[in-house]
Protein backbone atom coordinates (compact mmCIF):
# COMPACT_ATOMS: atom_id res chain seq x y z
CA UNK A 1 0.00 0.00 0.00
CA UNK A 2 1.33 3.44 -0.95
CA UNK A 3 2.36 5.80 1.82
CA UNK A 4 0.54 9.12 1.62
CA UNK A 5 1.11 12.69 2.72
CA UNK A 6 -2.41 13.97 3.41
CA UNK A 7 -3.21 17.32 4.98
CA UNK A 8 -5.57 20.29 4.92
CA UNK A 9 -4.00 23.30 3.21
CA UNK A 10 -4.71 26.96 2.62
CA UNK A 11 -4.05 28.29 -0.87
CA UNK A 12 -3.61 32.07 -1.30
CA UNK A 13 -5.52 33.12 -4.40
CA UNK A 14 -6.98 36.29 -5.85
CA UNK A 15 -6.58 38.29 -2.65
CA UNK A 16 -8.17 35.67 -0.43
CA UNK A 17 -7.44 32.21 0.98
CA UNK A 18 -8.99 28.97 -0.23
CA UNK A 19 -9.38 25.84 1.88
CA UNK A 20 -8.09 22.65 0.34
CA UNK A 21 -7.21 19.02 0.93
CA UNK A 22 -3.86 17.84 -0.47
CA UNK A 23 -2.95 14.15 -0.70
CA UNK A 24 0.33 13.09 -2.30
CA UNK A 25 1.53 9.46 -2.47
CA UNK A 26 5.23 8.80 -2.02
CA UNK A 27 7.00 8.76 -5.40
CA UNK A 28 4.05 10.57 -6.96
CA UNK A 29 4.13 10.91 -10.74
CA UNK A 30 1.88 13.96 -11.01
CA UNK A 31 -0.79 15.91 -9.17
CA UNK A 32 -4.42 16.48 -10.14
CA UNK A 33 -6.06 19.78 -9.22
CA UNK A 34 -9.86 19.53 -8.99
CA UNK A 35 -12.20 22.34 -10.03
CA UNK A 36 -15.68 21.64 -8.71
CA UNK A 37 -18.90 22.82 -10.29
CA UNK A 38 -21.48 25.34 -9.15
CA UNK A 39 -23.08 24.60 -5.82
CA UNK A 40 -20.37 22.09 -4.92
CA UNK A 41 -17.13 22.19 -2.93
CA UNK A 42 -13.98 20.24 -2.17
CA UNK A 43 -16.23 17.82 -0.28
CA UNK A 44 -18.01 16.70 -3.47
CA UNK A 45 -18.46 12.92 -3.07
CA UNK A 46 -18.14 12.40 -6.82
CA UNK A 47 -14.85 14.27 -7.09
CA UNK A 48 -13.55 12.54 -3.98
CA UNK A 49 -14.37 9.15 -5.47
CA UNK A 50 -12.47 10.03 -8.65
CA UNK A 51 -9.56 11.43 -6.61
CA UNK A 52 -9.27 8.19 -4.65
CA UNK A 53 -9.03 6.22 -7.89
CA UNK A 54 -6.37 8.55 -9.28
CA UNK A 55 -4.25 8.15 -6.16
CA UNK A 56 -4.11 4.40 -6.78
CA UNK A 57 -2.17 5.26 -9.95
CA UNK A 58 0.42 7.26 -8.02
CA UNK A 59 -1.15 10.67 -8.58
CA UNK A 60 -1.46 13.32 -5.92
CA UNK A 61 -4.71 15.24 -5.63
CA UNK A 62 -5.64 18.74 -4.51
CA UNK A 63 -9.31 19.46 -3.94
CA UNK A 64 -9.98 23.11 -3.10
CA UNK A 65 -12.96 25.35 -2.53
CA UNK A 66 -12.94 27.90 -5.33
CA UNK A 67 -15.14 30.24 -3.29
CA UNK A 68 -14.71 31.40 0.30
CA UNK A 69 -17.39 30.53 2.83
CA UNK A 70 -18.82 34.05 2.57
CA UNK A 71 -18.84 33.98 -1.23
CA UNK A 72 -20.50 30.59 -1.19
CA UNK A 73 -23.28 31.86 1.07
CA UNK A 74 -23.92 34.84 -1.21
CA UNK A 75 -23.81 32.65 -4.28
CA UNK A 76 -26.53 30.38 -2.91
CA UNK A 77 -28.97 33.30 -2.98
CA UNK A 78 -27.62 35.40 -5.84
CA UNK A 79 -25.77 32.97 -8.15
CA UNK A 80 -23.25 35.76 -8.74
CA UNK A 81 -20.09 33.63 -8.61
CA UNK A 82 -20.95 30.21 -10.00
CA UNK A 83 -20.66 31.30 -13.63
CA UNK A 84 -17.85 33.80 -13.06
CA UNK A 85 -15.31 31.80 -15.08
CA UNK A 86 -12.59 34.50 -15.01
CA UNK A 87 -12.74 34.54 -11.20
CA UNK A 88 -12.68 30.76 -10.89
CA UNK A 89 -9.88 30.46 -13.46
CA UNK A 90 -7.71 33.05 -11.67
CA UNK A 91 -8.00 31.01 -8.50
CA UNK A 92 -7.09 27.81 -10.31
CA UNK A 93 -4.04 29.54 -11.82
CA UNK A 94 -3.05 30.63 -8.30
CA UNK A 95 -3.41 27.02 -7.13
CA UNK A 96 -1.24 25.80 -10.02
CA UNK A 97 1.42 28.34 -9.02
CA UNK A 98 1.08 27.32 -5.36
CA UNK A 99 1.69 23.66 -6.25
CA UNK A 100 4.91 24.69 -7.98
CA UNK A 101 6.43 26.01 -4.76
CA UNK A 102 5.36 23.21 -2.40
CA UNK A 103 8.07 20.67 -1.58
CA UNK A 104 5.78 17.68 -2.21
CA UNK A 105 4.54 18.87 -5.61
CA UNK A 106 6.99 21.39 -7.08
CA UNK A 107 8.47 18.95 -9.57
CA UNK A 108 5.21 17.25 -10.56
CA UNK A 109 3.26 17.87 -13.76
CA UNK A 110 -0.26 19.14 -13.10
CA UNK A 111 -3.49 17.73 -14.48
CA UNK A 112 -6.74 19.67 -14.12
CA UNK A 113 -10.04 17.90 -13.46
CA UNK A 114 -13.09 20.10 -13.94
CA UNK A 115 -16.71 19.23 -13.23
CA UNK A 116 -19.67 21.23 -14.54
CA UNK A 117 -18.70 24.94 -14.59
CA UNK A 118 -15.31 23.96 -13.19
CA UNK A 119 -14.43 22.54 -16.61
CA UNK A 120 -14.70 25.98 -18.20
CA UNK A 121 -12.44 27.40 -15.48
CA UNK A 122 -9.96 24.52 -15.85
CA UNK A 123 -9.63 25.04 -19.60
CA UNK A 124 -9.15 28.78 -19.10
CA UNK A 125 -6.44 28.09 -16.52
CA UNK A 126 -4.77 25.58 -18.85
CA UNK A 127 -4.57 28.27 -21.52
CA UNK A 128 -2.92 30.59 -18.96
CA UNK A 129 -0.33 28.02 -17.79
CA UNK A 130 0.52 25.94 -20.88
CA UNK A 131 3.95 24.94 -19.57
CA UNK A 132 2.58 23.56 -16.32
CA UNK A 133 -0.63 21.78 -17.29
CA UNK A 134 -0.19 18.24 -18.55
CA UNK A 135 -3.82 17.57 -19.42
CA UNK A 136 -7.40 18.62 -18.69
CA UNK A 137 -10.21 16.21 -17.84
CA UNK A 138 -13.85 17.34 -17.82
CA UNK A 139 -16.65 15.40 -16.10
CA UNK A 140 -20.12 16.43 -17.16
CA UNK A 141 -18.48 19.78 -17.80
CA UNK A 142 -19.26 23.05 -19.50
CA UNK A 143 -16.12 23.56 -21.60
CA UNK A 144 -18.05 26.05 -23.71
CA UNK A 145 -17.91 28.50 -20.80
CA UNK A 146 -14.17 28.91 -21.35
CA UNK A 147 -14.92 30.87 -24.52
CA UNK A 148 -13.50 30.59 -28.01
CA UNK A 149 -10.18 32.35 -27.29
CA UNK A 150 -9.29 30.13 -24.33
CA UNK A 151 -10.39 26.94 -26.09
CA UNK A 152 -8.19 27.78 -29.06
CA UNK A 153 -5.24 28.58 -26.76
CA UNK A 154 -5.31 25.32 -24.79
CA UNK A 155 -2.27 23.25 -25.67
CA UNK A 156 -2.69 20.28 -23.32
CA UNK A 157 -4.67 17.21 -24.43
CA UNK A 158 -8.28 17.31 -23.26
CA UNK A 159 -10.61 14.48 -22.22
CA UNK A 160 -14.32 15.31 -22.19
CA UNK A 161 -16.47 12.77 -20.29
CA UNK A 162 -20.22 13.15 -20.70
CA UNK A 163 -23.24 11.04 -19.81
CA UNK A 164 -25.09 9.63 -22.79
CA UNK A 165 -28.43 10.83 -21.40
CA UNK A 166 -27.10 14.30 -20.56
CA UNK A 167 -28.12 15.48 -23.99
CA UNK A 168 -27.77 19.26 -23.72
CA UNK A 169 -24.36 19.04 -22.04
CA UNK A 170 -23.31 16.48 -24.64
CA UNK A 171 -24.24 18.92 -27.38
CA UNK A 172 -22.28 21.72 -25.70
CA UNK A 173 -19.25 19.44 -25.35
CA UNK A 174 -19.41 18.48 -29.01
CA UNK A 175 -19.49 22.14 -29.99
CA UNK A 176 -16.62 23.04 -27.67
CA UNK A 177 -14.56 20.10 -28.96
CA UNK A 178 -14.77 21.52 -32.47
CA UNK A 179 -13.19 24.75 -31.21
CA UNK A 180 -10.27 23.01 -29.50
CA UNK A 181 -6.96 23.01 -31.36
CA UNK A 182 -5.33 20.65 -28.87
CA UNK A 183 -5.74 16.87 -29.13
CA UNK A 184 -8.99 15.84 -27.49
CA UNK A 185 -11.27 12.88 -26.91
CA UNK A 186 -14.99 12.88 -26.16
CA UNK A 187 -15.91 9.86 -24.03
CA UNK A 188 -19.63 9.17 -23.63
CA UNK A 189 -20.76 7.01 -20.71
CA UNK A 190 -23.81 5.12 -22.04
CA UNK A 191 -27.01 5.59 -20.06
CA UNK A 192 -25.50 8.10 -17.62
CA UNK A 193 -27.13 11.38 -16.64
CA UNK A 194 -25.42 14.60 -15.56
CA UNK A 195 -24.30 13.47 -12.10
CA UNK A 196 -23.36 9.92 -13.14
CA UNK A 197 -25.57 8.50 -10.41
CA UNK A 198 -26.42 5.31 -12.31
CA UNK A 199 -24.79 2.05 -11.12
CA UNK A 200 -21.23 1.82 -12.42
CA UNK A 201 -21.30 5.21 -14.17
CA UNK A 202 -19.02 7.10 -11.78
CA UNK A 203 -16.67 4.11 -11.62
CA UNK A 204 -16.35 4.33 -15.40
CA UNK A 205 -15.57 8.04 -15.13
CA UNK A 206 -12.84 7.38 -12.54
CA UNK A 207 -11.32 4.50 -14.50
CA UNK A 208 -11.34 6.45 -17.76
CA UNK A 209 -9.73 9.48 -16.10
CA UNK A 210 -7.06 7.32 -14.43
CA UNK A 211 -6.13 5.59 -17.68
CA UNK A 212 -6.09 8.89 -19.57
CA UNK A 213 -3.79 10.58 -17.04
CA UNK A 214 -1.53 7.52 -16.97
CA UNK A 215 -1.18 7.61 -20.76
CA UNK A 216 -0.42 11.35 -20.74
CA UNK A 217 2.26 10.86 -18.07
CA UNK A 218 3.90 8.08 -20.04
CA UNK A 219 3.86 10.15 -23.22
CA UNK A 220 5.34 13.18 -21.44
CA UNK A 221 8.10 11.01 -19.94
CA UNK A 222 8.97 9.64 -23.37
CA UNK A 223 9.11 13.13 -24.87
CA UNK A 224 11.24 14.39 -21.99
CA UNK A 225 13.69 11.53 -22.47
CA UNK A 226 13.79 12.13 -26.21
CA UNK A 227 14.47 15.83 -25.63
CA UNK A 228 17.47 14.99 -23.45
CA UNK A 229 15.86 15.21 -20.04
CA UNK A 230 13.89 18.44 -20.05
CA UNK A 231 13.11 19.78 -16.61
CA UNK A 232 10.58 17.52 -14.89
CA UNK A 233 7.22 19.20 -14.36
CA UNK A 234 7.49 21.38 -17.48
CA UNK A 235 5.45 20.13 -20.39
CA UNK A 236 7.35 20.03 -23.72
CA UNK A 237 5.57 21.87 -26.52
CA UNK A 238 5.61 18.74 -28.65
CA UNK A 239 3.34 17.10 -26.05
CA UNK A 240 0.35 18.68 -27.76
CA UNK A 241 0.69 16.07 -30.51
CA UNK A 242 -0.08 13.15 -28.17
Amino acid sequence: MRQMISQPVTVPADGTELAGDLAVPTSARGVVLFAHGSGSSRHSPRNRAVAAELRTAGLGTLLIDLLTAGEERRDVSTGEHRFDIPLLARRLVAAIDWLEVQSATRDLPVALFGASTGAGAALTAAAERPDRVLTVVSRGGRPDLAGDDALAAVRAPVLLIVGGRDQEVLRLNQEAARRLHAPHTLHVVPGATHLFEEPGALEQVADTARRWCDDRLKAAAELSTAAGGARRGRIPRAHSRV
